[in-house]
C-alpha cells in the first residue's frame, strides 16, 4: 500500500509535479520543495521564482521570548504509508478537483440550495467525484468524508480523507475570487497530509496556487516553504473570520468579536472560504483566523498547513483542537494568547447558555488517538 503507483483520473493535470525525496515513516524530516515549479491552467506559463532561503520555522518561532506553546494536533506518524507517497496522492487529488473547477469557472452555474442561502453547484459534485476517483484508485480501503457525498468506505480504517471539493461555493457562483479545493487526510484522527488549491485573480485572469503540508514536514506554497508572520501586536495585525449560514447565538457573538477586533486591529476580513483563510495565515499575509461551527472538511487541510508553517491552532476557548471540534482559532502563534483574551470569554458565555460545543460527528468505529 505504501509504494503503489499514483492513479489519476482521465482529466489531464496541468500542474508540474514537485520532486520529493522519500522520507521514512515516523521521521520528522523536512520535505524539500525548493525545486523549480511551474503552475497554472490552460497552457498559461508563469515565472519560476527563485527558491527562498531555507528556514526552520519551529526554530525561528522558538526564539521569540515568552511565547506560549500550544499542543500540536498534527499526526505523529503517517502510519504504514510513507509521507512522500501520501502527500503525492493528496496533491494529485486536489489538483484533479481543481481542474474540474477551472473548467467551469467562466461558465454559467447550475445552482441548487441546501438551505435558504447555502448554495451547491454541479461543479461541487463533479469536483468531489473526480477527487474520490483518485483516492479510491490509490487507497481503496480508506475512509472518506466528503462535503457532498458524506461517509464512504471502511469505517475501521486508520485513515480518514476530509474533502471539500469547492470551499467558498457562494464566491465561485458569483465569480468572486476566494474559493478553493481542499483535501486533508487524517491518520487515527490527526491531520497527516494536506493540500489546498486556491483560485486567485478573477474573471478573465483566473490563476491558482497550491498549498501543501505533511505533519512534521513543513508547509509550502507552489513548492516554496512558507511561514507565519512575526507580528506581535494586535494593533499591527490583519485578521480574518467567517460566519455560518445559521444566524444563531454563535453568529451574533462572532459579529460582536468582528466589531471588537475591527476597533483594535488594522482590519478584519471576511472572505468566505475557511481553507483559503487559513492558508493566508500560513503564508504570513494575515495574522489570525477564527470561526464557529465549521466541519472537518473545512478545517483538516488548512489547520495542518498553518501548524506546519509555525502557527498555533486551538479551539476558540483555548483548548486543544481536533478536526471534529466546532470552533477553531489559528494564528501566527505570537498573537494567540492576546486574541484568546477576547475570544475565550465570549466562547465561555456561549457555553454557559448551553450552546453545544461537543465534538461534531465522528464516523462510527473510526479509530482515533484523540
Amino acid at each position: 500500500m505504501g509504494t503503489s503507483t499514483v492513479f489519476t483520473t482521465s482529466i489531464p493535470l496541468k500542474f508540474s509535479q514537485i520532486p520529493r525525496s522519500e522520507i521514512r515513516s515516523n521521521q520528522r524530516t523536512l520535505l524539500d520543495f525548493s525545486d523549480k515549479f511551474q503552475h497554472g491552467f490552460g497552457g498559461i506559463r508563469f515565472f519560476k521564482a527563485k527558491p527562498r532561503r531555507k528556514l526552520c520555522t519551529k526554530a525561528v518561532l522558538s526564539e521569540i521570548p515568552n511565547q506560549k506553546q500550544y499542543p500540536k494536533m498534527g499526526a505523529k506518524s503517517t502510519g504504514p504509508i510513507l509521507p512522500s507517497h501520501l502527500i503525492q496522492v493528496v496533491e494529485t487529488a486536489a489538483k484533479t478537483g481543481a481542474e474540474v473547477v477551472m473548467d467551469a469557472v467562466n461558465k454559467p452555474r447550475n445552482i441548487t440550495y441546501k438551505g435558504l442561502t447555502d448554495l451547491v453547484t454541479e461543479t461541487d459534485k463533479m469536483s468531489e467525484a473526480a477527487i474520490l476517483e483518485v483516492v479510491k484508485k490509490n487507497f481503496e480501503d480508506h475512509l472518506i468524508l466528503g462535503e457532498e457525498g458524506g461517509i464512504i468506505g471502511d469505517t475501521s480504517s486508520d485513515y480518514l480523507w476530509c474533502i471539500d471539493p469547492l470551499d467558498g461555493t457562494t464566491n465561485f457562483a458569483h465569480g468572486y475570487p476566494s474559493f478553493a479545493v481542499s483535501v486533508g487526510v487524517l491518520f487515527r484522527g490527526n491531520p497527516a497530509a494536506a493540500a489546498v488549491v486556491e483560485f486567485v485573480g478573477g474573471p478573465f485572469c483566473w490563476n491558482t496556487r497550491i498549498f501543501s503540508a505533511t505533519s512534521g514536514g513543513g508547509a509550502f506554497c507552489n513548492g516554496q516553504r512558507v511561514q507565519v508572520s512575526q507580528t506581535n501586536q494586535v494593533e499591527q495585525s490583519l485578521l480574518v473570520t467567517g460566519f455560518g449560514y445559521e444566524h444563531d447565538d454563535a453568529w451574533a457573538t462572532n459579529m460582536d468579536l468582528f466589531k471588537e477586533f475591527t476597533d483594535v486591529s488594522r482590519g478584519v476580513r471576511r472572505l468566505g472560504a475557511a481553507a483559503v483563510d487559513m492558508c493566508h495565515v500560513a503564508l504570513g499575509i494575515a495574522e489570525a483566523y477564527w470561526e464557529y461551527r465549521l466541519k472537518p472538511w473545512d478545517m483538516a487541510a488548512g489547520a495542518l498547513i498553518v501548524e506546519e508553517a509555525g502557527g498555533a491552532v486551538t479551539r476558540m476557548d483555548g483548548g486543544k483542537f481536533c478536526v471534529f471540534d466546532r470552533s477553531i482559532l489559528v494564528s501566527n502563534g505570537v498573537l494567540h494568547e492576546k486574541l484568546l483574551e477576547r475570544i475565550r470569554p465570549a466562547t465561555g458565555k456561549l457555553k454557559s447558555k448551553g450552546i453545544d460545543f461537543s465534538l461534531w460527528y465522528k464516523p462510527e468505529n473510526y479509530r482515533t488517538d484523540l
